[in-house]
């Protein structure tokens, strides 16, 4: 296991502040290689890498070339190196309002509807607290509630947390939505109580977003779902308890198609005959955000190009992957380019829901995942001290003479954001690496 930590974190050396000394001679990395990956993965030519565009899909072609250039094995099961899969594009409805509390909440304005069928419909009103149900935790928001053929308002979050990272955690909001679809609803209205801009939220949730069908926002189906804006907290109370009260919801209906998307798999066969069937995966996503708007406002570059998140990433797959041939390890190693982590871990929860080889036989998911950096002098390992492996990490990391700094920014939950918890939710364990952050 050191030599395979020490292969994964060599791929990293063209990003420490001076080369080291190669700890594991028989591997052949050349700065000019690894920098000609990142040069082109991170061009303007991909626009971005957003998944489901031509750019996403010219980078999985790109890294599918290479994986079969350096002599990678074919997963079984795959006619080449890409896992294709279809996406599920939600357009959200171009019209759409609702009249509730004496107040009308428009979209584009103060409301946000995000999925649904065609209505225009008066309907009554049930307010259901945050929406949730959790028979571990003995919760259930529903308790004594009709609520079939009506619209549910509930608040944004859950009893425990209404923070941003809570709101934005995709299987809990779909996780309401199942929840106020099985039970009837005709519709489910979130209501915003964030700090955070509602500008901001509306464009980041608003844009149209691909989805697994597998993990359709309300189990598909017809239930409108969206968010309101209501800053002024006496309307909120007032929303709060209108109980039957009638109101009235009109929307044109969200618009669906589907998006071809593709992982990018390959394997170097273990070279011990009674540890060859055990995996070790190393994974990270090539896909970024695509385009649009510069935070510059002197700036008219629209392409997010996306070389440190995850292009960094990718480029250690492509790396390890050249090494690994080289000189395999005592078990195998299946390297995966992950697309669709920036729409919410889609490809990563396409693999563990379809794996090319069984979780049984994987021992341990190796993750890259990159944003910005402040000391490259480090190696930022999120998920140190959970899988029993801390000392094997800081050797394979110190053979390159670099340091390990663990779990940097535990506020912002990076274990539950990046691909590695899909594979976590699966029983495997995991951690991400990172270019070094305090």
């Amino acid at each position: 296991m050191k030599q395979l930590f020490g292969t994964f974190f060599l791929s990293l050396l063209f990003f420490a502040a001076q080369a080291q000394s190669n700890p594991y001679p028989e591997l052949t990395l050349q700065q000019s290689l690894i920098e000609g990956h990142m040069r082109f993965l991170a061009s303007d030519a991909l626009e971005g890498r957003a998944t489901g565009e031509a750019g996403n899909n010219m980078a999985a072609e790109y890294i599918a070339s290479y994986f079969q250039a350096y002599g990678l094995k074919k997963a079984p099961g795959l006619d080449g190196y890409l896992q294709k899969f279809n996406l599920e594009n939600r357009v959200k409805p171009t019209t759409g309002h609702l009249n509730v509390g004496g107040k009308d909440y428009k979209q584009g304005s103060n409301l946000l509807l995000l999925s649904g069928a065609a209505v225009n419909n008066s309907a009554k009103v049930v307010f259901a607290g945050h929406g949730v149900v959790d028979s571990e935790k003995g919760i259930d928001d529903y308790a004594g509630l009709d609520v079939k053929g009506k619209i549910v308002l509930v608040l944004a979050g859950t009893e425990e947390s209404s923070d941003f990272q809570a709101v934005y955690r995709m299987a809990r909001r779909q996780s309401k939505q199942r929840t106020a679809a099985e039970k009837g609803a005709l519709a489910l209205i979130e209501i915003y109580t964030l700090s955070y801009p509602w500008d901001i939220f509306s464009n980041l949730f608003g844009g149209s977003r691909p989805t697994l069908k597998t993990e359709g926002s309300a189990g598909g189906s017809d239930l409108v779902y969206g968010w309101l804006n209501e800053p002024d907290k006496a309307q909120i109370n007032k929303l709060s308890k209108l109980n039957n009260k009638k109101a009235s919801i009109a929307s044109s209906g969200a618009a669906m198609n589907d998006v071809p998307a593709q992982n990018v798999i390959g394997w170097v066969e273990g070279t011990d005959p009674e540890l060859k069937n055990e995996f070790v995966v190393l994974t990270a996503h090539y896909d970024h955000v695509g385009t649009g708007n510069s935070n510059d406002p002197e700036s008219d570059d629209t392409i997010f190009n996306g070389a440190r998140d995850n292009g960094l990433g990718t480029v250690s797959v492509l790396a390890a992957a050249k090494a690994l041939v080289e000189a395999p390890t005592k078990r195998s190693v299946l390297l995966i380019a992950l697309t669709g982590e920036e729409i919410g871990l889609l490809g990563a929860r396409y693999y563990t829901e379809h794996p090319v080889v069984p979780l049984e036989n994987t021992i341990f998911n190796l993750n890259s995942d990159n944003a910005g950096y402040n000391d490259t002098g480090l190696i930022s390992i999120i998920g140190f001290g959970r899988t029993g492996t801390d000392q094997q990490v800081k050797n394979g990391v110190e053979a390159v003479g670099l340091k390990v700094f663990p779990n940097p920014a535990p506020e912002q939950g990076l274990f539950d954001r990046s691909d590695n918890v899909q594979f976590a939710s699966k029983g495997v364990p995991c951690l991400t690496f990172s270019g070094g952050f305090k």
